[in-house]
């Protein structure tokens, strides 16, 4: 699987992102673990929330939109769920704290709930869905978009973002099942990814004001993404904002602040995550090895003509992962540009 794009190891990528943190104002601690996140995504295969989203970190730490040392807490606290603050810091950091919380809460009751408000852009929903594996539990996670893409089905205002869901499941021997998706077709960073690379937007992304098929990326903002399964998408986008923008007073519809046109502006993003102990139910192993029995099943299913495969949700973000810990990163020319960019402007050691 190795492309022809220039390959970086994903220590080196999460240092150079570090180094850029820290003179944006972060201190080295919380600047290594939003790089190593920020890493990972890229790892798994989330070239669309990883470090290209670095320059965009950086322009809302300098204008003031991101507090760059934030005083995280708790400030609603049950025995199963809390409700955190995360003072305007970077995503990342916020849900870092509230995904450890859930999970503390899941050991001692069997389900702990971490809703976050006043907080960032956080990468990819895996990220935090996907913590609480290695407790023997599954993870689920909710997020507000960083911007409006999506109107109401039928309407032609948009009110609702890309809010993104993850759920991931544990298996034995088998790669955990990771669902991490939106309610659109596509989320709005394949589309910034496509103008990047000069590239065009299937038909069935994006439809202009006059309900035409929009391709061309660099028009993005003259129409509306489109939601998954038509009405049901636009539902489960609006009961994802419910759950992780209302539910922590955050901000939801025409209170959601674009994270990219106005960098300047606390964005007041919510998110939560929950974390479900396996051994409330059964033991974890036996889970693990019924589910390794589903995948399996699933897999080796029968198949339509000129399917090669079946594949389970997260297969392929796994086998990403795997070949891009063995033989690097993939930097396309446009990326290392805008890392490039960063360097200069900011007076740190490249990229190597």
């Amino acid at each position: 699987m190795i492309t022809t794009d220039t390959r970086i190891p994903a220590a080196r990528l999460a240092a150079f992102a570090a180094r850029a943190l820290v003179a944006a104002g972060l201190p080295a601690a919380d600047a290594e673990i939003v790089a190593s996140l920020m890493a990972e995504a890229d790892l798994r295969g989330s070239d669309t929330h990883g470090v290209i989203r670095l320059p965009i970190y950086l322009r809302r730490i300098r204008a003031g939109g991101v507090n760059a040392r934030p005083n995280i807490r708790v400030i609603g606290d049950r025995p199963s769920a809390a409700l955190i603050d995360g003072d305007n810091g970077m995503g990342h950091l916020v849900m870092r704290r509230a995904t450890q919380i859930a999970i503390d809460k899941a050991k001692a009751t069997g389900i702990g709930w971490g809703g976050a408000r006043m907080s960032n852009h956080a990468g990819p929903a895996a990220l935090y869905a996907m913590l609480p594996l290695d407790h023997d539990m599954i993870g689920i996670y909710f997020a507000v978009g960083s911007n409006n893409h999506l109107p109401p089905w039928g309407g032609a205002e948009t009110l609702l973002g890309t809010n993104p869901m993850c759920v991931a499941v544990p298996a034995r021997d088998e790669p955990a099942i990771v669902l991490d998706m939106a309610p659109t077709v596509a989320a709005y960073g394949k589309v910034r990814l496509k103008a990047q690379r000069g590239e065009q937007m299937p038909v069935g992304w994006m439809i202009d004001r006059d309900g035409k098929p929009l391709t061309d990326p660099k028009r993005a903002d003259e129409g509306y993404l489109l939601p998954i399964g038509d009405y049901k998408g636009y539902g489960l986008s609006l009961i994802i904002g419910i759950l992780a923008g209302a539910l922590n007073r955050a901000a939801l519809g025409r209170d959601v602040v674009d994270f990219v046109k106005e960098t300047g502006k606390a964005t007041n993003t919510g998110h939560a995550i929950a974390a479900i102990a396996i051994d409330t139910f059964m033991p974890p192993a036996d889970f693990k090895h019924a589910i390794d029995g589903v995948i399996r099943d699933i897999r080796n299913s029968q198949r339509l003509p000129g399917v090669a495969r079946i594949f389970l949700p997260g297969e392929q973000s796994h086998t990403k992962y795997l070949d891009r810990r063995a033989h690097g990163v993939p930097m396309p020319k446009a990326l290392r540009a805008s890392l490039d960019a960063v360097a200069r402007e900011f007076n740190i050691a490249p990229l190597e």
